[in-house]
């Protein structure tokens, strides 16, 4: 059974076809919201802290975690302040942490510092990255997200997608990577634009769970990019995936309904034993005052019942939504 460990300090969550699905938390990232990113470029973390206590406490079972507001300020080195913020939010929470980066040196820089096993966010089937990132990986002994492009850009073709993810896996092991330190992106295409958005990934992740035996993982909300009321398809999107084979998806965990979608899929995939965290969740719920599921403590928040357990710019993760 394909099993990815990531950790903290002082929690490890396994990310597998066995396990809960894995929420990491997409809203420590500036891409899209300009007064964050000027937050961080003036020092001002105080957003940031409030994102990463704020996913901890609505569920998330890790953080991811990007600096890039290059965008922003050409002269601001990323690195520098990846580091920084990678050291404030572990030094807040306790769940493992996704370092996100286009940046080959930001990435490694927030290796040096990071505590735990993080999940190094991502390589891309592209040589040059290949060669940057997965030496990395295997220096510092840590899982990665492969993402289903490569040169040519993103294939409309699912099966050039597949291929891709293949090679990835392929080049990873000349290295020492194993296929469960890797966790596929499969690239979700707005249904909007697309379609078969949604025929195209649920073939994709059971190809790769079944053919390459990888976890998987996608920036959620690009399901939905595009359409109004976003937030309804990302729900209805979660329970389908997931039954398609999907473990982890970097998204909003501060949407309740998207979270109560994620938890009740894990009620029925048999992965929340005995009911628990839906029970230990929702034993209060009062439709009556609002629908709105009430914040679950942080004990009972991770999806993972514990030890169970983008950037816009670029594939493979949705810039966070509001």
């Amino acid at each position: 059974m394909t099993r990815t460990i990531v950790a903290s300090a002082t929690k490890e969550i396994i990310i597998g076809f066995d396990q809960p699905f894995c929420v990491i938390g997409e809203r420590i990232n500036p891409t899209g919201r300009k007064k964050l990113a000027a937050e961080m470029q003036a020092g001002n973390f105080d957003t940031v802290i409030k994102d990463a206590l704020e996913q901890v406490a609505a569920g998330a079972t890790m953080l991811d975690v990007n600096a890039g507001v290059t965008s922003v300020n050409p002269n601001e080195t990323e690195p520098a302040l990846l580091v920084r913020t990678m050291e404030i939010v572990q030094g807040l929470v306790d769940v493992p942490l996704s370092i996100d980066s286009s940046v080959t040196a930001a990435i490694e820089a927030a290796l040096k510092v990071a505590k735990g096993r993080p999940l190094v966010n991502s390589v891309t089937g592209e040589e040059e990255k290949l060669e940057a990132i997965l030496p990395l990986c295997a220096k510092y002994n840590v899982p990665v997200v492969a993402i289903s492009n490569d040169e040519t850009g993103i294939s409309q073709d699912p099966d050039v997608r597949f291929a891709v993810a293949k090679k990835i896996v392929e080049r990873a092991a000349d290295y020492g990577i194993k296929p469960y330190d890797i966790v596929v992106d499969p690239l979700v295409m707005p249904i909007g634009a697309v379609g078969s958005a949604g025929l195209q990934v649920f073939a994709l992740v059971r190809r790769l769970r079944e053919e390459l035996k990888v976890n998987t993982t996608c920036g959620l909300s690009n399901i939905s990019f595009g359409l109004p009321h976003r937030h309804g398809i990302n729900a209805g999107f979660i329970p389908m995936v997931i039954g398609a084979g999907m473990t982890s998806a970097i998204m909003n965990p501060c949407r309740p309904a998207e979270m109560e979608a994620v938890r009740a899929a894990n009620v029925l995939n048999g992965t929340d034993e005995n009911c628990y965290n839906w029970i230990k969740t929702y034993r209060d719920y009062k439709p009556a005052e609002g629908g709105a599921a009430p914040a679950p403590s942080p004990a009972s928040a991770s999806t993972g019942g514990g030890r169970r357990g983008g950037r816009a710019a670029r594939v493979g993760g949705a810039a966070p939504t509001e």
